[in-house]
């Protein structure tokens, strides 16, 4: 592709499809052009509040059309985007704003139950006070703390900006990694990465397909959600946007904009088939791409399979953007369940790495994968050791992912590497173990985890069970050793009510290291 910057990308398609509706918000369809239209008074608002060329813009508030307008504003005038989770607390976003050098946030004061004012107000003072500006969108600019304080408004009626300020490498958009331990990395895209990933990705998942329609029902502060929207756009297909995800609005919006295409994480598709009771509910939906992060993949892909929902399993990080491989969408159900696939640029590269000998590996030998491809981040920003770290001499990405080549040219993704057990002296993927208890009767879901205890490896499996059901650990025990290697069977089966989720940008993730903890507490003897 000619590298372009992402202003001459929708100058362009503003120009041959001005009129054809880009985003579709509450019932109104908002044009390609009334689109952009926005994005260039907006960046000459921030353009008479001293924002310019690599200066950050953090945006904290849930999807709306303006949250990407004030992103392709921020690409006209050369700025950096920083994309800020929802439901980021005060000192989550003290440090994501003190850390970047934000010199604007835009926030969404008094939507729903977020309480973004009072949240807002709890941030170090001296972060604060190093902001030029807070830009309160849909509320009153006047209870914002901050050095000056303006309604968004403000910047919608700014005279517009036709100047482009950026080249196609200059940075655009910062993700936040999903950090647990430690702070969230930064992870800077450019114009090039986010504009070639965004027509790779509409020609891949069909979206340019002639009758074609998306709805956004992920965030737009992860790049899950931001990878759907840039490619949507790209496409010029009407996307509706959900300013959060809700399984009636949004199985509403399905059958009210004969909706094609979507994506989003397992529980939301859950959620989506309980919301309708109809055989076939979804019949305009041609496909749609999900994540599996809480629960068994299977089950769920033969569940919708066999109410007229076709789903295909994905693959992307932060670093990579999401959206980066799919399940081809005719496979069988197996094959669809599983996390990867072929990668969507035809530029895009793969290989499998032992951990321990660093001997690449060959097909269906598992991992780390090592990924790279257009869509590749430029780095980490403001870590050059950090990205030195991640990304290879010859620019691969190291994903710390544990997976394996396939022979049609894609991979399959098992499990983060600090997920992976180690037990008998082999890397298992906890899935496998997984699946076989949750085929056990009375087991409705199983998160298995290995922690080390006198001097070996230990898996310990936590269970949640049916309506009724008590857990008989030795009757488990013996299920599982007749089904599968016996050193995969776990040493421990203990019952809990609710696995421990965390909500992140892209959806709500099990947090696994605190069924580690739990699980080294149980085996030392402690409560």
């Amino acid at each position: 592709m000619t590298p372009r910057t992402l202003s001459q990308v929708f100058d362009e398609i503003a120009r041959t499809r001005g009129g054809r509706p880009a985003i579709i918000w509450r019932e109104r369809q908002i044009t390609v052009a009334e689109f952009v239209e926005e994005g260039r008074r907006v960046a000459g608002g921030l353009a008479g509040l001293g924002v310019g060329p690599g200066d950050r813009v953090a945006i904290w508030m849930p999807n709306a059309p303006s949250y990407l307008a004030v992103f392709l504003a921020c690409a006209r005038l050369g700025a950096i985007l920083v994309n800020v989770n929802s439901r980021f607390k005060s000192s989550e976003l003290g440090d994501i704003l003190g850390r970047s050098g934000a010199r604007v946030l835009v926030y969404w004061p008094g939507y729903r139950d977020l309480a973004f004012d009072e949240i807002l107000a709890d941030v170090d003072p001296a972060v604060l006070g190093a902001l030029s500006a807070v830009v309160a969108y849909g509320g009153d600019a006047a209870n914002s703390p901050g050095k000056r304080t303006l309604a968004y408004e403000i910047l919608v009626h700014a005279s517009p900006m036709i100047e482009d300020r950026a080249r196609p490498d200059n940075g655009c958009a910062i993700f936040t990694t999903s950090g647990t331990t430690r702070a969230p990395k930064f992870v800077l895209h450019t114009h090039r990465s986010i504009g070639d990933h965004a027509h790779e990705v509409a020609r891949a998942f069909g979206y340019d397909a002639p009758g074609a329609a998306t709805l956004l029902m992920l965030p737009l502060c992860g790049v899950f959600g931001f990878a759907q929207a840039m490619a949507s756009l790209a496409a010029g297909a009407p996307m509706v946007l959900l300013p959060q995800f809700d399984p009636e609005a949004a199985a509403a919006a399905i059958g009210q904009y004969t909706v094609t295409h979507t994506n989003g994480t397992d529980d939301m598709f859950a959620r989506l088939l309980e919301a309708r009771a109809a055989e076939m509910p979804f019949p305009s939906l041609r496909w749609a791409g999900f994540a599996a992060f809480n629960m068994a993949a299977e089950p769920l892909v033969a569940a919708a399979e066999a109410r007229g929902l076709r789903l295909a399993g994905l693959y992307g990080t932060s670093e990579l953007q999401a959206l980066y491989a799919r399940q081809p969408v005719d496979a069988p159900i197996a094959r669809r369940a599983l996390a990867g696939g072929i990668p969507t640029s035809t530029e895009a590269r793969m290989r499998a790495r032992d951990p321990e000998s660093g001997r690449l590996l060959g097909l269906g030998e598992a991992g780390e994968l090592e990924l790279a491809g257009p869509s590749r981040m430029a780095g980490y920003f403001a870590d050059a050791e950090a990205t030195l770290r991640a990304l290879t001499a010859d620019g691969f990405m190291r994903t710390g992912d544990l997976g394996y080549a396939t022979e049609d040219g894609g991979f399959v993704f098992q499990a983060r590497m600090g997920d992976a057990i180690r037990l008998g002296g082999f890397l298992v993927n906890p899935i496998e173990i997984e699946s076989c208890i949750q085929e056990h009767p009375g087991v409705v879901a199983a998160q298995v985890v290995a922690v080390p205890h006198e001097g070996r490896s230990r898996a310990v499996a936590f269970v949640r069970l049916a309506p009724g059901a008590r857990l008989d650990a030795a009757a488990v025990a013996t299920f599982c050793g007749q089904r599968m290697a016996r050193f995969k069977t776990p040493e421990r089966f203990v019952a809990i009510d609710e696995f421990p989720i965390a909500t992140g940008p892209n959806g709500v993730k099990i947090q696994r290291g605190v069924l580690r903890d739990m699980a080294s507490r149980l085996l030392s003897g402690e409560r």
